[in-house]
Parts: C-alpha cells; structure tokens; sequence
C-alpha cells in the first residue's frame, strides 16, 4: 500500500463531514489508544499544564467568522463544507461576517474549523 502524504490526508479530510470526522478520530484514538485533542490544546495553550486547565475550563466554543477576505467563494465553499448549509445559506453567512459559523462545537471541531477557514483566506476567532 502507497503511503499518503500529510497532504494527501488533510485533502481526503476536507471532504468528510464534521460527523464523519468526529468517528474517524474516535476510532484514531481507540486505535492507536491516544486523545488527538491533547496535541492541539499544548500547541495552542503554549504548556502542558495550560493545556489541561484550559480542556477543564471549557468544552465549548463558537466559531465566528471575522472577515470573508478577498478570497470569498473559497470561504463560502469551506463554511458549506463545515455546516452542510446549502450556497445561499453559506452565502449568508459569509456576507453577515462578524457571526458564527458553528456554536457549541468542541474544540478539535472548532480548531480544525478555523484552520479551514483560514486556509481558505478568512479571519476567524473561536470563543
């Protein structure tokens, strides 16, 4: 069996849906028994002590689009993607930026849904 590139992976993730996602890293961690989330929190917390009390802290967030930037129909196709929101929907969504994208997400979720986002060229915060 051919390796796949990190590439490759990211390019097959991107067209999963969030469900689809959310049982493959489920099965990930039973597998290889780890918790994907624990990489993301250090590198985003900057400490390993950080990290815990910010998982403990809180297990929700919102996604909010800040701006759409100037590559707009990348970002409406990736908030289509992530919410399974028909074109005129996402659109929406996209045009009423500052708003949220997706609330009550945990924070892998909401981590790689910035990280989408932003690849696509938009400016975005998680709360």
């Amino acid at each position: 069996m051919a390796k796949l590139t990190s590439e490759e992976l990211i390019e097959a993730f991107k067209e999963l849906t969030l469900i689809e996602l959310s049982e493959f890293v489920k099965k990930f961690e039973e597998t290889f028994e780890v918790t994907a989330a624990a990489p993301v929190a250090v590198a985003a917390a900057g400490g390993a002590a950080a990290a815990v009390e910010e998982v403990e802290e809180k297990d929700s967030f919102d996604v909010i689009l800040e701006a759409a930037g100037e590559k707009k129909i990348q970002v409406i196709k990736e908030v289509r993607a992530l919410t399974s929101l028909g074109l005129g929907e996402a659109k929406a969504v996209v045009d009423g930026a500052p708003g949220p994208v997706l609330e009550g997400v945990n924070k892998e979720t909401a981590e790689k849904a910035k990280a989408q986002l932003e690849a696509a060229g938009a400016t975005v915060t998680l709360k």
